[in-house]
């Protein structure tokens, strides 16, 4: 990647990766250092990109960096020179999101609800381990009831539209046309991105691929043996971005 830079797609997530993960999602904020480090990439490689689960306008307002490819809710929303737009697909799901959401806020009054946007909702029960299994009953009946896709993740269920879509097919449309690409992460939803980004190598649309994986003590194991590369920490990441930078 550092031979042919203007060519090669730098892509990560953001929660524990380039943030720390805090109790309250709405608290997170990116780390300094890994900020600095993604700014120097955008300057110098082709396309450096952030897939996250997050809304985009909640990356937008966190990282405000010009030049850097925002994708949110897996791939559910873009930033495009209209604005943020929604998966058309997505579209007849909003309101059978909007309902979920109140009725989760209703069933589980003590748990954290994150709308999303309108297009997603998660249950959070990270600083209410005790309540973890109602949680994940309530959400999957809630989900079942909508029609809605119910996605687990660290210590949350999240409810979606059912469309087909997840950060490897992000990753795979960001990587499109270069010649190199790396994806970093730090959970099981990262996976599915080095394995687009492999896949891609294997039918020769995609010279090199490098998934990197951002150690944690909660760190799935699915995610670190598939990994090319493991570094301890966010701030591990924001310093190998920042070497990159200058490679």
């Amino acid at each position: 990647m550092a031979e042919d830079p203007r060519h090669s797609a730098v892509l990560t997530d953001f929660d524990g990766t380039l943030a720390l993960i805090v109790d309250d999602p709405t608290a997170a904020t990116v780390l300094p250092a890994a900020r600095a480090a993604l700014a120097a990439l955008v300057d110098r490689f082709g396309r450096v990109g952030v897939v996250s689960g997050r809304p985009v306008r909640f990356l937008q307002a966190t990282l405000d960096l010009p030049g850097l490819v925002l994708v949110g809710q897996y791939g559910l929303e873009r930033v495009t020179d209209a604005g943020v737009v929604v998966d058309e697909r997505a579209e007849p799901y909003l309101p059978a999101v909007a309902q979920a959401a109140d009725e989760l806020d209703a069933a589980l009054p003590d748990v954290l609800i994150e709308r999303k946007d309108g297009v997603a909702v998660t249950v959070h029960w990270r600083t209410h381990a005790a309540r973890a299994a109602h949680a994940i009953a309530v959400a999957e009946a809630v989900g079942a009831e909508h029609g809605l896709a119910v996605h687990a993740g660290r210590m949350s269920r999240e409810l979606r539209p059912p469309v087909a879509v997840d950060k490897g097919s992000a990753a795979a449309g960001l990587a499109a046309g270069c010649a190199a690409a790396c994806f970093a992460g730090d959970d099981a939803g990262d996976v599915p991105a080095f394995t687009a980004l492999g896949q891609l190598v294997d039918q020769g649309e995609l010279g090199a691929a490098v998934g990197i994986a951002v150690r944690s003590s909660e760190a799935p194991d699915a995610l670190l043996e598939r990994a090319d590369l493991v570094v301890d920490g966010p701030a591990a990441l924001a310093e190998l971005f920042a070497n990159l930078s200058r490679a």
